[in-house]
């Protein structure tokens, strides 16, 4: 297929790009700016600006698919007001603008897979969540829900729209491991607050092949929870991630100094959580490479997937 990918530079996007690549898809980059008509790994380039409300429409006629990530990471600073106004326009302005252009060609994509997260739940405690669980509270919640929204337009002209609801992205690369391995390296590691909140995590490989899939099968549209089978709780990751590196994690972070650092960030991505189900994905007959975390750690920390 030609496959339209917006975020292709980010942790997800080039993993996605890569597997793409490799299963014989051709690759139509979105990129800011371009004067260039392919990229150095030969990509093709679509110039589009969500900012200035610009996308070089004519050069998405005739893709087969989109899949679209991109957005400024939740986690690259304290949420003040601006920080989270620019976290929801370069996630809102973006897609509608993707969404508008691609309601609007004559030969529109079959499919649209395009990123959202398992932050729509909000904080539920040990409640099993589904695709059709209400949306809970917060600012990620409310981010989530607008964001998947503003996906409407490609789904009312006809396009496949799955919205895949992400979970912790586990990769070495990038994302919440990355950042966690030193202090576990170096002994200091423990569980977040209580270690009672839930993390619904994916092997990054495993959340490439997920939009691979989800991009050939035409039974899959609307929510997807794109996580591995297995949530756990903080303190189950703690000491699983312990174990694999061979270190202690007697060191717990407290509350009130997560709260004290990162304010509205650390209360809604570290002291909250959500037991997501990966039911529709196995029903819909998608394979995990690595559905234990404990396999799934050893595999991402050697650097073999």
């Amino acid at each position: 297929m030609k496959v339209g990918v917006s975020g292709s530079s980010g942790l997800v996007g080039s993993a996605v790009v890569s597997l793409l690549t490799k299963n014989g898809h051709s690759i139509y980059r979105l990129v800011r700016s371009s004067a260039n008509e392919r990229s150095q790994d030969g990509s093709r380039l679509i110039a589009w600006n969500p900012q200035s409300g610009e996308v070089d429409s004519s050069k998405l006629e005739g893709l087969d698919a989109v899949v679209h990530l991109a957005g400024r990471g939740i986690a690259s600073g304290k949420w003040t007001p601006e920080v989270k106004q620019d976290i929801r326009d370069s996630r809102l302005k973006g897609t509608a603008l993707l969404c508008q252009a691609l309601s609007r060609l004559s030969v529109r994509p079959k499919v649209l897979v395009s990123a959202s997260a398992v932050g729509y739940y909000g904080d539920r405690g040990a409640e099993l969540l589904h695709e059709d669980s209400a949306a809970g509270t917060g600012f990620l919640a409310e981010l989530c829900r607008d964001w998947e929204a503003a996906t409407e337009p490609a789904g009312k002209s006809g396009i496949r729209v799955v919205n895949l609801r992400i979970g912790v992205v586990l990769s070495t690369v990038g994302g919440a491991l990355a950042k966690m391995l030193l202090p576990f390296q170096l002994g200091i590691g423990g569980q977040i607050g209580s270690g009672k909140q839930y993390m619904s995590w994916v092997a990054l490989n495993d959340l490439a092949g997920i939009v691979d899939f989800a991009l050939s099968n035409d039974g899959l549209s609307g929510p997807l929870n794109a996580v591995a089978p297995n949530p756990v709780t903080n303190l189950q990751f703690t000491k699983t991630l312990g174990a694999v590196l061979g270190r202690p994690t007697i060191l717990p972070v407290p509350d009130l100094g997560l709260r004290l650092l990162f304010g509205e960030m650390g209360d809604e991505l570290l002291l909250s959580g959500q037991r997501v189900d990966a039911s529709k994905l196995l029903a819909a007959g998608y394979q995990f490479e690595l559905p234990d975390l404990e396999q799934a750690l050893r595999r991402v920390i050697s650097g073999a997937g």
